[in-house]
């Protein structure tokens, strides 16, 4: 068992992440990838994402094995949860760590001899391992990261509802039947044991989309205290997105590239220029210059709300998203006025599934 000490200090600091991490997702799918567990959940989106790996997967799989150990870096603590951060954060891996996570990983099983230069911080070597993270996050979770947006909103909200209805103590013992409360004590299952006194540090919880069976830590007590969780799943989310509705949204990329095309299916629920680059893990920046040539074409308007602007879909955009034919001719009746500047034209450690930095239960790691 491992039993995290609280003080009421740590209590007052007790946060659960604002959206799903990028780098914990992409970690715990390669671990699902590699392996066979959740056939029902994760099973056709498994097989879609084999039949055409990207280049890189291989080296990925080096640090992030299905079973034991997995390099502690690759998870790094964020102050936001959006891919370039995170990718910036483990090419940033100061070389002393990177030998011991390295080291960490080749003492349980062999690994590629590239992971030599890795862990003396080559350059040449990280800006590879960087390409490996984005080419990995782009065809096996960029395309379902809306799935995984929500749903890890979804428990946040209930996260926030057991606050309000019993305190922080209260959800501590709701948020997962493999986390026990008792006594200022939170205790997860694990084939080790060992005690972590959080010492006024809080404690992170992240919701995680791909964590499969039960929590996850890390294995370093020097890396801020953080546990991972796995979610509660629609059975056939992957056959949903993988039907009639996927094509269409893969033409729809075709025809606008598919940072457009998200961006357009992101505004279909509406939000400011700040929300939708956090549901699409992108910079403010990139958001304003794509959504400009969006309502270029009259696929979104624009709108101003107080101090910042609101990002909507037209008639026509929302018919592009929806597959119909013929051309809406009529705007949204918000009566707002579009926005000043814009134009409106026509283990780890853990138990059941393998963690990064993270060890799970039975499988020992290094």
């Amino acid at each position: 068992m491992l039993k995290f000490h609280f003080t009421d200090a740590d209590l007052a600091r007790i946060r659960v992440a604002s959206g799903p991490h990028p780098m914990w997702e992409v970690l715990l799918s390669l671990h699902l990838l590699a392996g066979c567990d959740g056939a029902v959940v994760f099973g056709p989106w498994r097989r879609h994402v084999r039949a055409q790996l990207p280049a890189g997967v291989r080296m990925l799989l080096d640090l992030a094995p299905p079973r034991g150990y997995s390099a502690d870096f690759l998870t790094p603590a964020l102050d936001r949860n959006e891919l370039d951060a995170g990718i910036d954060a483990v090419l940033s891996t100061p070389r002393k760590l990177l030998r011991r996570d390295v080291a960490g990983v080749a003492a349980a099983r062999r690994v590629g001899t590239w992971t030599r230069p890795l862990a003396e911080g080559d350059t040449g070597t990280l800006g590879r391992l960087g390409a490996a993270l984005r080419g990995y996050f782009d065809h096996a979770l960029r395309p379902h990261w809306a799935r995984v947006r929500t749903t890890v909103e979804a428990d946040r909200a209930l996260r926030a509802r057991a606050v309000l209805d019993g305190g922080t103590e209260a959800m501590l013992a709701t948020v997962h039947p493999g986390l026990r409360w008792e006594s200022g004590v939170l205790t997860m299952a694990s084939a080790y044991d060992r005690d972590i006194h959080l010492e006024g540090r809080g404690l992170l919880l992240v919701p995680s989309f791909f964590c499969r069976r039960a929590p996850i830590t890390l294995r370093d007590p020097v890396r801020p205290p953080v546990i991972v969780y796995p979610v509660a799943h629609d059975l056939g989310w992957a056959q949903e997105e993988d039907g009639p509705v996927s094509d269409g949204r893969e033409a729809l990329r075709t025809l606008l590239g598919r940072t457009r095309a998200e961006l357009l299916s992101a505004a279909a629920s509406g939000g400011s220029t700040g929300e939708l680059a956090r549901r699409l893990i992108v910079s403010p920046a990139t958001v304003s210059q794509h959504a400009a040539a969006l309502r270029e074409a009259g696929l979104i308007v624009t709108q101003r709300r107080g101090q910042g602007v609101h990002h909507s879909t037209t008639p026509l955009g929302q018919a592009l998203l929806d597959g119909r034919r013929g051309i809406p001719q009529r705007w949204p009746e918000s009566g707002a006025q579009p926005a000043a500047g814009h134009t409106s034209p026509a283990a780890r450690w853990g138990s059941g599934q393998a963690a990064s930095g993270n060890t799970p239960a039975p499988s020992p790691g290094s």
